[in-house]
């Protein structure tokens, strides 16, 4: 399998092998990260933040151009 790079919200980057379309961090061993706005605290597990591949659209990107009628 071929390395990826992935990148967290802070700006991170890991380079490992995977073929999934994003990684959970739940190390949060970064001093910022109990601060970052990328964090996610679930009810029930342990906070994370999403790494995604370089180079990949936000999941909801595709949403800002929505154009929802009144």
């Amino acid at each position: 399998m071929k390395p990826v790079t992935f990148r967290a919200g802070c700006g991170r980057e890991w380079s490992l092998p995977s073929a999934e379309a994003d990684l959970a961090y739940t190390d949060q061993a970064f001093p910022e990260c109990p601060t970052c706005e990328h964090r996610v605290e679930p009810e029930g597990g342990p906070p994370f933040c999403t790494l995604r591949p370089v180079g990949t659209a936000h999941p909801f990107a595709a949403l800002a151009g929505l154009d929802l009628p009144e």
